[in-house]
């Protein structure tokens, strides 16, 4: 029978600086959850000591050089110990990753191509951000050459492009649907995304979606606005000294967006996301190695602020269906990103009963 959480939930003190106290702590537990980032800084100690005690991992960040890292390094050794580490289960990366396979799944026929728009709207008071998340920005553009040698240490293989060659549009767009000017997203949702689909290929010999992400930004002013504070971040990124003024004032920087503290109560009540997912492929029936996608399709996945609000319900649901939902999930262990562990399991309708909510907007007749 399954244990009723008890009214007592004692306190384990841990310290990533500690493989003892973390050992500790994985032994006494089937799940850890873990929240302490920046993860390239803090994060492998804890999916060391999960996977060496036996305990499965999620966690919540955006990193895509700390997630491919923990797969070259703990995938084969998580499989022979049964245990899932699965990354990326905040904002960064399931409404994304979870989205691109709602798309799929709700198409009658083969989708082969997805972009998603990003919009965030927030209430009077503004919107604010920890600056743990600044930090995770600035130390990953500082080291993008890295993780191009990663990806070749890992080897992937290349996932084939079926259907029609989706394009990438321009850094900065403007985008008819929205009427406002929008942005490559510079977060981990491609990479996230990317990967799902590879192993859900490979693994499954279902056929791979392109993918683009998007944010919408606004009007003229907000792109000017951003593009020099963008400028000035990508330059400071690169140095040593800059990335120390970057980090020690990150309000300043990031115009009042990132700060030490975060947001208010207030600020995260007025805030909210949409993510619209622009979908197309082929028909049933219809050879998608051949002639050009005849069926679109729009969904979105809709939910409360994103930082603080969604990500932890997007956790706390994934580790619901880690442990609930054990029968659906890939037969071995191993590092997975969300789509990969939890495609078969009841995730989407655990997150739909708790406000991060998938629906499809229109359905082409075909």
């Amino acid at each position: 029978g399954k244990a009723a959480p008890g009214e007592e939930v004692g306190v384990l003190l841990c310290d990533v600086g500690d493989a003892g106290s973390l050992a500790t702590m994985a032994r006494q537990t089937r799940l850890v959850l873990n929240c302490v980032g920046p993860y390239r800084f803090f994060g492998e100690p804890v999916v060391e000591a999960c996977v060496e005690n036996g305990a499965s991992c999620i966690d919540i960040s955006g990193e895509p050089q700390f997630l491919e890292g923990m797969y070259l390094k703990y995938n084969t050794k998580a499989a022979e110990k049964g245990v899932y580490v699965v990354g990326s289960c905040g904002f960064d990366s399931i409404p994304a990753d979870m989205g691109v396979l709602y798309t799929r799944d709700k198409l009658k026929g083969t989708l082969t191509a997805v972009e998603s728009f990003l919009s965030v709207k927030h209430g009077p008071e503004g919107v604010a951000v920890h600056d743990g998340t600044w930090k995770s920005a600035v130390y990953g553009l500082a080291d993008e050459d890295n993780l191009k040698k990663l990806r070749k240490q890992i080897g992937y293989a290349p996932v084939p492009v079926v259907g029609t060659k989706l394009k990438r549009r321009g850094f900065v767009f403007y985008s008819p649907e929205f009427k406002e000017y929008c942005l490559t997203f510079m977060g981990s949702d491609g990479s996230v995304v990317k990967r799902t689909q590879r192993y859900l290929h490979t693994e499954l010999q279902e056929t791979p979606v392109q993918y683009g992400a998007y944010v919408t930004l606004g009007g003229l002013g907000t792109v000017i606005k951003l593009m020099f504070m963008g400028m000035l971040f990508l330059l400071l990124a690169k140095f040593n000294f800059g990335r120390k003024l970057l980090t020690k004032y990150p309000k300043f920087f990031s115009a009042g967006y990132f700060t030490k503290e975060g947001p208010t109560q207030k600020q995260m009540d007025g805030t909210s996301f949409t993510m619209t997912f622009f979908g197309e492929g082929y028909s049933e029936g219809q050879d998608p190695q051949n002639g050009k996608p005849n069926v679109k399709i729009c969904t979105e996945v809709k939910g409360p602020e994103p930082g603080y609000i969604a990500t932890p319900i997007a956790m706390v649901q994934a580790g619901l269906s880690l442990l609930e939902d054990a029968a659906s999930l890939p037969k071995r262990g191993g590092v997975y990103s969300p789509g990969a562990a939890f495609s078969k399991t009841k995730l989407i309708d655990r997150l739909n009963k708790r406000g991060v909510e998938f629906s499809v907007i229109s359905k082409p007749e075909v």
